[in-house]
């Protein structure tokens, strides 16, 4: 009987890719180990650095896409490292995305660690400019642009 392949990090982190442009949550439990850890170390006060276990992650990330009323639009300047550990990408890139029905498109960068063990999401840490989002997200008026994340 043929073994089953299991989806690399790669494979993970385009299927976080399609699911974010489609305008679902970012995963989905069966990308996600039982035991997955998220970590976010620059989130904003009051908002956790880490979650821990797949309930808890599907909540917290459903709770994060209800919360953005934005429309993803592109992934920009995607770069994956590979790492001398197979189950470990570093990943880089910006991510566009429109503020509101009509607003402006919004870019911010981010840097993700992803470690993948039997297929599913181990571990995503999480690098981001929250404060900056925060700004643009915030309807800054023209004049006043984020120093990160910014209008296009």
């Amino acid at each position: 009987m043929p073994r089953q392949s299991v989806p690399t990090p790669r494979e993970l982190f385009a299927r976080f890719q399609r699911n974010v442009l489609e305008g679902g949550v970012a995963f989905t439990e069966d990308m996600c180990a039982e035991d997955i850890v998220l970590e976010t170390p620059f989130s904003p006060k009051g908002a956790p650095g880490r979650v821990e276990g797949r309930d808890a992650v599907m909540r917290f990330v459903a709770a994060g896409r209800r919360s953005l009323d934005v429309r993803f639009e592109k992934f920009r300047d995607v770069v994956v490292h590979e790492t001398a550990d197979p189950e470990v990408i570093v990943v880089e890139y910006a991510l566009a995305a429109a503020a509101g029905p009509g607003g402006p498109t919004l870019v911010a960068p981010f840097v993700v660690v992803l470690r993948a063990r039997d297929g599913r999401i181990a571990h995503w840490r999480e690098y981001q400019n929250t404060a900056a989002i925060a700004e643009a997200l915030s309807g800054r008026p023209p004049g006043q642009p984020s120093s990160r994340a910014k209008s296009t």
